[in-house]
């Protein structure tokens, strides 16, 4: 088999923050890198349950929610990948400051009922705020 795109990147020269990864059929992959890659430190699984279910709301219902096609975490625990339609890397930034800013005031995990999620039981909010506050910075400082 080929390899594929992602595992043709070098993770090791990888960085925090946001990167476009590809665009395809007019589908624009992003990724959003929480953590450095084999860096030792990962998002807590329940954690990353928990920021999929925030952002994916938020991003859905943002003024750009006709653009937004998926979000998601990354199976390695570094981060989430975002697709999207129709937007620049400025205005995904834009769109992620405001998301992530937003986030913080969450105080409930939306979409947390038994017959809304698999894993209803499985979330973590005070670490998806933690690692949802860190991301800002970064964010923020790029």
């Amino acid at each position: 088999m080929d390899k594929i795109a992602s595992f043709s990147k070098n993770h090791d020269e990888l960085s925090t923050g946001l990167h476009l990864c590809n665009t395809v059929c007019g589908v624009t992959t992003w990724d959003l890198r929480f953590k450095k890659p084999n860096g030792g430190d990962y998002l807590a699984p329940a954690a990353a349950h928990t920021v999929e279910h925030i952002l994916a709301t938020i991003l859905r219902n943002s003024q750009k929610k006709d653009d937004i096609i998926y979000f998601g975490p990354m199976g390695c625990l570094t981060g989430f990948y975002l697709l999207t339609v129709n937007l620049d890397y400025g205005e995904v930034l834009n769109l992620l400051e405001e998301s992530f800013s937003l986030a913080l005031s969450i105080n409930e995990v939306p979409g947390n009922k038994r017959e809304e999620c698999g894993n209803y039981l499985f979330h973590d909010l005070d670490g998806a705020l933690d690692e949802c506050k860190k991301y800002l910075e970064i964010l923020i400082n790029l």
